[in-house]
C-alpha cells in the first residue's frame, strides 16, 4: 500500500526548498530517534546534492539508546555526514555540537561570510523545537500535530549562523509501507490519514518483537501476549476498553497505545535500527 499525504502548502515548500538549496553551505536535517531512516526524506537527499549535512536525532530522549548510537556510526559512515543526538535537558549541548560538526567541515563563520544552514525534515520531528534551542529563546512556533510550520523562518543565532527553518515536508508518495506506518505511529502523518487500529496493531507487533519486557511491566501483563490482537485486547480490559456485552473496544485500546508510546510512557523504543527494517 502506497500512502498519499501532501497537503497543498507541501508543494509550495518543495520548490522553495530547491530554490534555497543552492545558497545555503550546511543542511541540519532533523530526524526522530526512533525512526531515523522512515523520516529521511529523499527529496532533501535528493536536493542536498552532496552538500555538508549534520543529522540531528531530536527526541532521543524517548529512543533505544542502543539503537540511536548504531544510527550515528551508520551515518557517519558517509563523509559528508555527522550526527549526534538531541536531547531537551541539555540544549547547551546541541549548540555546541552543531558549531563543532560545522567547524569539522571548514564551515566557520567570519563577519563578511556568514554560514548559512537550512533545517530541513518531515512534519513534527522537532525543528521548530531545534531553532528555539539554538537561539535560546521562543521564535518559533511548536506543537505536537504534525504541519504547523507552513512558512520559512530565518534567525542569526548568537554565534552568527543564518538559520532558515523550513516547513516539514514529505515526499508525494510513501511507497513504503512499514516506513508509512512507523511515520503514522509517531504523528508524523495526521492520524486522519491512517486509522488509530491500523497504527496500533502495527505498533504492537514491534513492541512485542523488540520491547515486550516494557509491554509487560506498562500494562501489568501475566506473560507477553502471543499476538498484536491479543496485546489490545489486553490494553481494553484494563484500561476501560469494554463495550457492553464485554467485548473490547480495539480502537480505544489502539489509541492508548499509540499515545502512549508517543509520549514516553512505555519507555525508551526505537522503531527500527540499522540492521533491521
Amino acid at each position: 500500500m502506497a500512502l498519499q499525504w501532501y497537503p497543498g502548502h507541501m508543494t509550495k515548500a518543495r520548490r522553495e526548498l530547491a530554490e534555497l538549496m543552492p545558497s545555503q553551505d550546511l543542511v541540519l536535517e532533523v530526524l526522530d530517534a526512533r525512526l531515523p531512516a522512515a523520516c529521511t526524506n529523499p527529496v532533501v537527499t535528493e536536493l542536498r546534492q552532496g552538500k555538508p549535512c549534520i543529522k540531528i536525532l531530536t527526541k532521543s530522549d524517548l529512543a533505544d539508546p542502543a539503537v540511536t548510537r548504531a544510527w550515528i556510526e551508520h551515518f557517519q559512515r558517509d563523509p559528508q555526514v555527522a550526527a549526534f543526538a538531541s536531547t531537551p535537558e541539555r540544549p547547551q549541548d546541541t549548540r555546541k555540537r552543531i558549531a563543532e560538526l560545522a567547524a569539522r567541515f571548514g564551515l566557520r563563520h567570519r563577519p563578511d561570510n556568514p554560514v548559512r544552514a537550512l533545517i530541513a525534515g518531515v512534519p513534527n520531528v522537532g525543528k521548530s523545537t531545534l531553532i528555539n534551542v539554538l537561539m535560546d529563546r521562543l521564535v518559533a512556533r511548536t506543537s505536537d500535530k504534525p504541519a504547523v510550520t507552513k512558512v520559512q523562518q530565518r534567525v542569526v543565532l548568537p554565534g552568527g549562523m543564518v538559520v532558515t527553518d523550513s516547513p516539514g515536508i514529505m515526499w508525494p508518495k510513501i511507497e513504503d509501507e512499514a516506513g508509512a506506518f512507523r511515520l503514522a505511529l509517531a504523528g508524523s502523518i495526521p492520524d486522519t490519514a491512517i486509522d488509530y487500529l491500523t497504527i496500533g496493531g502495527f505498533g504492537a507487533r514491534i513492541f512485542l518483537e523488540g520491547y515486550a519486557a516494557l509491554v509487560v511491566a506498562r500494562y501489568k501483563l501475566a506473560a507477553v501476549p502471543a499476538t498484536a490482537e491479543a496485546l489490545l485486547h489486553e490494553i481494553g480490559r484494563r484500561r476501560g476498553g469494554l463495550r457492553s456485552g464485554g467485548t473490547v473496544d480495539l480502537h480505544k485500546a489502539s489509541e492508548i497505545l499509540v499515545h502512549e508510546f508517543r509520549q514516553g510512557i512505555l519507555g525508551r523504543i526505537s522503531l527500527e535500527a540499522p540492521d533491521r527494517g
